[in-house]
């Protein structure tokens, strides 16, 4: 197969795209047990909600009422901020 031809710019050949660094260049790469993390965070968070509504508020911890319902997002919140850091 024949190679294409190199674009010339004023008369001069202009060089490869390949040798441009790409943007990801230089971020460092998240641990490995980040991503099992921040998704077992939001399930927890997610079956947490689930037994204080199935529950009629009475479970997971008895007594605290509503305070049940923060319990669960904040857990599925520090989960999901995990997930905006996650490279």
């Amino acid at each position: 197969m024949p190679e294409s031809k190199k674009r010339k710019k004023n008369g001069h050949e202009v060089a490869d795209d390949t040798t441009l660094p790409r943007w990801t260049d230089g971020i460092p790469l998240s641990p490995s047990w980040w991503a099992p993390t921040f998704i077992t965070l939001l399930l927890v968070g997610l079956v947490w909600l689930l037994v204080y509504y199935i529950s009629g508020g009475q479970y997971p911890i008895p007594g605290v009422n509503w305070w049940n319902l923060v319990i669960g997002l904040s857990v599925m919140m520090v989960g999901f901020i995990m997930t905006m850091k996650w490279r």
